[in-house]
């Protein structure tokens, strides 16, 4: 077999390419060449010995051909371009990504929106690989019956550092239970080149009936449904005690030192689900605040308490405070083996700022925040 000398980002790229192509279709009368062995391409987070994603099932189904009875439906052009897979247990799914020159920002690295969607898309692809909905909902086939379905109650994003341009990422998600009403997801950034942890998120969603958008318990149909892909041990990104994704958020008190007024949401902030996409939140908490920040830090931790939906005709106030922190400590957070902060534990190296967003007119909260910014390194 002929190997090529290349990068991540060349064998994805070609990877893709040869997938889509697919064998060359002869002409009348035409006379092919020698034949020559296609170039060698690993898939991300896989070995030539490792087997990836063979089918995708329906929500009747189970994962895969080999793990048991089911409906298994031929994969899908996208299945067979996307660099993801499941892992050998069926209990967490990875994919790569290359960073585009279009999330990039200033510094010519990621922005945390840029990563905060690519959390959202392996989510949503780890749904669709384990045959739940692609509505929107991730939902199961009992959640639709009951026209039940998933919205985000907290979410917590680190990122000790940012990937470049023409960077890969590596990301690993899973789901596991969470209380009676809830469900959690986390999250594992890698930098696929060095095998590093730059990055963990985690969140929990609560299950709302979408008719009435009230919270209803997870019934134990739906919990047999949703956790037979989820670790049969508890795994957590954040195993540490007491670590900062755990940490309450205080109500800012008005008025505020920093605020932005009047943000309006455009057409393109609304998702499928017809409400204002959750990472269109982070950039509104980040137009509040203080340029002379911005110029210096780098954002390393954002926490995000969702209070209420937020639809296309709202007026939303963007307000931030600076939280005052008695320890280094309460800053930083606790080292942990899935990853801990790169830069200087230095208490004067960092800044932690509380934010609200509410509504211009009667003030209702959206919601709270937190964000933890550590000092730029130099260059």
């Amino acid at each position: 077999m002929m190997k090529l000398s290349c990068n991540a980002v060349d064998q994805i790229h070609g990877g893709a390419q040869c997938r889509f192509l697919g064998p060359q279709k002869r002409r009348p009368g035409y006379a092919p060449r020698r034949k020559v062995a296609p170039a060698s391409v690993v898939p991300c987070g896989s070995s030539l010995t490792k087997k990836g994603i063979v089918a995708v099932v329906s929500d009747r189904g189970a994962v895969g051909a080999e793990n048991g009875p089911g409906r298994v439906e031929p994969m899908s052009l996208a299945d067979r371009l996307r660099q993801g897979s499941l892992a050998e247990d069926g209990k967490s799914y990875k994919e790569c990504f290359i960073v585009r020159s279009y999330e990039v920002g200033m510094n010519k690295t990621a922005t945390v929106e840029t990563i905060a969607n690519l959390l959202q898309e392996v989510g949503c692809n780890h749904a669709q690989v384990v045959g739940f909905s692609t509505d929107g909902f991730a939902t199961t086939t009992t959640m639709r019956k009951l026209h039940l379905i998933w919205v985000t109650a907290r979410m917590h994003i680190e990122i000790y550092k940012y990937p470049a341009w023409s960077d890969v990422v590596e990301i690993e998600t899973w789901c596991q239970g969470e209380g009676r009403i809830g469900t959690r997801r986390d999250w594992i950034i890698k930098d696929y080149a060095t095998g590093k942890v730059i990055g963990r998120a985690t969140s929990k969603w609560v299950m709302m009936n979408q008719d009435t958008r009230r919270l209803q318990k997870v019934t134990d149909d739906v919990r047999e449904e949703h956790l037979v892909f989820a670790p049969r041990e508890l795994r957590l990104a954040f195993p540490e005690p007491s670590n900062s994704s755990l940490k309450k958020i205080a109500k800012l008190e008005d008025p505020a030192e920093y605020s932005r007024l009047g943000l309006v949401p455009r057409r393109a902030d609304l998702d499928m689900n017809q409400h204002v996409n959750n990472v269109t939140y982070i950039g509104w908490v980040l137009e509040s605040m203080p340029q002379e920040v911005i110029d210096s830090h780098e954002l390393q931790t954002i926490t995000l308490d969702y209070r209420r939906e937020c639809q296309q005709d709202d007026l939303v106030d963007s307000l931030t405070n600076v939280e005052h922190v008695e320890n280094a400590e309460a800053i930083l957070g606790s080292k942990g083996t899935n990853g801990s902060p790169a830069a200087s534990e230095n208490r004067n190296d960092y800044r932690q700022f509380l934010h609200l967003l509410r509504i211009s007119g009667d003030g209702s909260e959206i919601n709270r925040g937190r964000t933890v910014w550590r000092k730029k390194p130099a260059r």
